[in-house]
């Protein structure tokens, strides 16, 4: 093992939560192999030998934001030909061309002024009503701060209403790296870290659960990555209300950040375990597989993650599809669940929660 982890497994193995030094150290080591083997135990111990999936289906409202992060491959400007904001009879008909077996509909866009806040109650509420049996996890906490500041309703005000026409969670993004530094690089006009926060917080005391996660492969430094961990965990220790993380790698193609060289296999298998390791009060690490694939997906089960997301129905012009992503498309429940057995581990279909499907 490398001499630098020493100290780190030891505190691994006696329970004790690691310290910001801790997870440096982690991050700045090339020894994958005792970090998969660190984040296994920890998984193990924490959450059993189950993988979860889910059968869900993504929707996009629109792809026009004014606020253009440089990261972002899939948003436009309001007049380029190729962007667009659909009504809800156009997203109640993809769901219906597609809706059979699933579990949940996850539900995000730009940031697009011409909305109103009464276009989101509805298209929550006509969606609730139309399939009453989905979970609707929609918006990120960055979408309310948009919806709450161009609405004149306070965040609390945008939650309850939203909650009442059927929102059940909030979607994962918009965290990016926490950082001030990278937000006034790459993302100047988003809501702010402390923001996201605030607003995340302020849904889970309402009972609005949501994911976190953190987009890595910028310019972030290992420092401001574990500063990012450690946000996350402060408030899972405060209100309970992340269901997982998620470690989202940057995918630059079509982006205004082209050149860069984006993650390797070795960054986001280091990066889930790393993820494992420091979030000691989180049962769940999630692979999304669209951003890497099943077969690396398979692999990461032994490097601490413990699901592999959704069979993700039609991700059509989605975030990851416009950036490039080589493993987009749609799999199967038995295709996951190949892949699951395949590693030794248990499949389990879930619910949105975590919870037996019903």
């Amino acid at each position: 093992m490398d001499k630098n982890l020493i100290e780190v497994s030891d505190r691994i193995e006696r329970g004790e939560r690691l310290s910001e030094e801790n997870g440096i150290k982690l991050l700045e080591s090339s020894d994958l192999l005792s970090l998969g083997r660190l984040a296994d135990f920890v998984r193990r111990n924490k959450a059993g030998d189950e993988v979860y999936f889910i059968a869900n289906k993504h929707l996009y409202y629109t792809n026009v934001c004014v606020w253009r992060c440089k990261f972002c491959a899939f948003s436009r400007n309001l007049n380029d030909s190729d962007s667009y904001t659909k009504t809800i009879e156009d997203l109640i008909l993809e769901v219906k061309n597609s809706e059979n077996g699933l579990s949940e509909l996850r539900i995000t866009g730009g940031i697009n002024p011409k909305l109103s806040f009464e276009f989101f109650e509805n298209l929550i509420f006509s969606l609730k009503s139309a399939f009453p049996y989905l979970h609707i996890e929609a918006f990120a906490p960055t979408e309310i701060d948009f919806i709450a500041l161009s609405s004149g309703l306070s965040v609390e005000d945008v939650l309850i209403r939203l909650k009442k026409a059927g929102l059940g969670s909030l979607a994962a993004g918009g965290a990016e790296v926490f950082s001030p530094r990278i937000r006034r690089e790459f993302c100047p006009k988003k809501t702010s870290g402390k923001r996201w926060l605030e607003i995340t917080k302020t849904a889970h005391q309402m009972g609005v659960c949501s994911n976190a996660s953190l987009l890595y492969g910028l310019t972030e430094t290992v420092e401001e990555r574990i500063d990012h961990l450690i946000e996350v965990r402060n408030l899972q220790d405060e209100t309970g209300g992340f269901n997982s993380f998620i470690p989202l790698p940057f995918l630059p193609e079509n982006t205004k950040l082209f050149s860069f060289s984006g993650s390797t296999g070795f960054d986001i298998l280091k990066m889930i375990a790393v993820s494992r390791l420091m979030l000691d009060n989180f049962k769940h690490i999630k692979f999304l597989w669209i951003y890497g694939g099943l077969k690396l997906g398979q692999t990461a089960l032994s490097f601490g993650a413990n699901d592999l997301g959704g069979t993700v129905i039609e991700e059509n012009k989605g975030v990851a599809r416009s950036a490039g992503a080589k493993n987009f498309g749609f799999t199967t429940r038995e295709e996951l669940i190949r892949t699951i057995k395949r590693a030794d581990r248990i499949p389990f279909e879930r619910g949105v929660l975590y919870q037996a499907r019903n």
